[in-house]
């Protein structure tokens, strides 16, 4: 019987005895964790360094000024070159490095990409101080960024002249987007011009209404290079904008501070050119699409519409728009019936009673008397004669019969007579 195997654990805490990760998992989740650490300056003193001519690579190790340990670092040959005598056993570095993981044999060490004496020290101590001190006033603060226009009508461009960085942003923001215009700016990308040309270029394009977004760009080299972007005036230049600011300086692991207070920091001159327009391609893509989604949600509206249309038609009041009419004219006669079914039989009752009570009363009334041949007789001033002794003879009465009346003339009385 073939034992099915499980499935490797996507995280470490789900890895169980039964259920291992291979080491080489392990060591590319390390790796990949290294990876992700920022590029940081240190300070450190080399303690072992052996230079080995024609190698690519070189390696020694530095040791903390203070604390007693120590790491293995590896620069390129162009580093190595780019450092000169500040490379050599017992000297006092400042680099810029990154922890890098080598997978083979599980061993951590520092990739050196700049290389400078320890004096260099002191100013990135002054750097550093000069950061917390924006920090502190709120000018790095993510409230005060702005976010780029989707579609800019003029890119302000602030470059070296004819420098590599400035064909960069335009060739690859013209492949995305071939409308787009650019108001370019060569200023002094180093040195001591550097700061003040930069500011003015910034204030100056940030006053022309048509320019939408302003890049300031140039190429990668030393730190040296680079410390006009972190001049303080530059920074607060970039922060009184009100256009907003895109800072494409040096490649990915250069970090001026211009970096900071920039609405958007790009990590290669390349890569600013793609994020400051939008790629026509993917936009004509995506219209294509949503067009191809709006058709097919509207048609299947309109079939479910039509469905709905035909349920309607299909029902028998639709067919026959009377026949709910026939059916309440029904209840209506049937109910008129039943009322005057009902009234009949109210009006039969009260006819019987009506009779019954006619009956009793004609036979209670005077005139049933009368017609059983009585009479009554009254005086000729309407008295009526109940008593013999009250005429005397010769008197004239009227008799009222059943049917008429007559007039007679008293003869004589006999008031004593009994009756029977």
């Amino acid at each position: 019987m073939e034992v099915t195997k499980p499935e490797p654990a996507r995280l470490a805490r789900e890895t169980t005895r039964e259920n291992p990760w291979p080491l080489s998992r392990l060591s590319e989740n390390m790796r990949n964790y290294v990876n992700r650490v920022d590029p940081t300056w240190i300070e450190a003193q080399i303690i072992e360094y052996n230079q080995r001519p024609g190698n690519r690579m070189s390696f020694f190790v530095v040791k903390d000024l203070e604390a007693d340990m120590s790491m293995p670092v590896k620069a390129f040959g162009g580093v190595v070159a780019a450092a000169g005598a500040a490379l050599s056993a017992g000297a006092r570095v400042v680099m810029r490095v990154k922890p890098d993981f080598y997978l083979k044999t599980g061993s951590l060490s520092l990739m050196a990409s700049e290389i400078h004496p320890a004096g260099l020290g002191g100013f990135l101590e002054q750097l550093e101080q000069l950061k917390q001190k924006l920090a502190a006033e709120g000018i790095f603060a993510r409230e005060h960024k702005q976010s780029l226009p989707f579609l800019p009508r003029r890119v302000g461009l602030i470059c070296g002249h004819a420098a590599r960085a400035q064909a960069d942003v335009i060739e690859n923001a013209t492949r995305r987007w071939p409308l787009v215009q650019f108001e370019i700016r060569e200023v002094a990308v180093q040195g001591e011009r550097c700061a003040a040309e930069v500011s003015a270029a910034i204030a100056e394009l940030d006053a022309l209404a048509e320019v939408d977004v302003i890049v300031v760009t140039r190429g990668g080299g030393a730190l040296e290079d680079l410390l006009g972007f972190s001049d303080e005036r530059v920074v607060r230049a970039a922060y009184a904008a009100r256009t907003p600011i895109v800072s494409a300086v040096g490649h990915e692991e250069d970090t001026p501070l211009l970096d900071f207070v920039a609405d958007f920091r790009a990590s290669t001159p390349t890569d600013a050119g793609k994020r400051i327009v939008p790629d026509l391609a993917a936009e004509i893509e995506g219209l294509t699409g949503a067009r191809t989604r709006m058709t097919a949600l509207i048609s299947s509206r309109i079939e479910l519409g039509l469905r709905e249309l035909d349920a309607i038609r299909s029902r028998p009041v639709m067919q026959n728009p009377k026949a709910a009419l026939d059916e309440r004219r029904r209840d209506i006669n049937h109910g008129v019936e039943m009322l005057r079914s009902r009234v009949a039989a109210v009006l039969a009752n009260q006819a019987r009673d009506l009779a019954a009570a006619r009956a009793t009363l004609r036979a209670i009334s005077p005139q049933a008397t009368l017609e059983r041949g009585y009479a009554v007789l009254r005086k000729p001033d309407q008295t009526v004669v109940t008593d013999a002794g009250a005429v005397q003879k010769g008197d004239l009465l009227e008799a009222v019969l059943a049917r008429g009346s007559l007039v007679a003339t008293v003869f004589g009385t006999n008031p004593h007579r009994d009756e029977r």
